[in-house]
């Protein structure tokens, strides 16, 4: 395994923790937000499910830029 090969799967490898994260904590957070408003908390979901896309598509901007 390549420098550039490594660094992408470490890269890889931490989106996945962090959006599983986000992901395990998303129902506590959209039933503290639905208290308040049910309007925040599709936001909220919203907000996750675009967030998820941007990153990988930046992620992929980002290889292509490079060449790789």
């Amino acid at each position: 395994m390549d420098r550039e090969t490594r660094n992408a799967a470490i890269a890889a490898a931490w989106i996945l923790l962090l959006f599983g994260l986000a992901a395990y904590f998303l129902p506590t957070i959209m039933l503290a937000a639905g208290k308040v408003s049910t309007v925040l908390a599709v936001v909220i979901a919203a907000l996750f499910m675009v967030g998820l896309f941007v990153v990988l598509w930046l992620r992929g901007r980002n290889q292509r830029k490079k060449g790789l």
